[in-house]
């Protein structure tokens, strides 16, 4: 009876391990995922990031002059669905805490796995 406890409680600590990260292991995580993905579904994984910043974008800076452009970075955990369970967020200008908290329960895309973690790096250079 013991080892089956032993056996729940280890797979208890596994499933609750995601939440557990913290930002630089999330996104380690993201940067192997996304190098996971080659040809058509890159070009899509990367057009429904577009597209899902580019709708946060115009939800947080629409009508709000902007005055903080420092860079920041969104890591996304996804379901098995592509919609975002979790959120890490490196940066605190008022554009990327709204950013994060738009992403939240969106759907991206659907990953080839789950849970998969991808980021949206915001940097505005010339």
């Amino acid at each position: 009876m013991p080892a089956v406890l032993l056996g729940l409680w280890l797979a208890a600590a596994q499933a609750a391990a995601p939440a557990d990260l913290d930002y630089i292991d999330a996104k380690r995580l993201a940067d192997t995922n996304e190098a996971s993905v080659t040809g058509t579904a890159h070009a899509a994984m990367l057009e429904a990031q577009k597209r899902l910043l580019d709708a946060g974008v115009l939800e947080c800076a629409l009508g709000r002059p902007q005055t903080d452009f420092s860079a920041f970075t969104i890591v996304m955990r996804l379901d098995a669905e592509g919609r975002v369970q979790q959120t890490w967020r490196q940066g605190s200008s008022p554009l990327a805490i709204c950013l994060q908290r738009y992403v939240r329960d969106k759907t991206v895309f659907v990953p080839p796995k789950a849970p998969f973690h991808t980021a949206l790096d915001i940097s505005f250079t010339k």
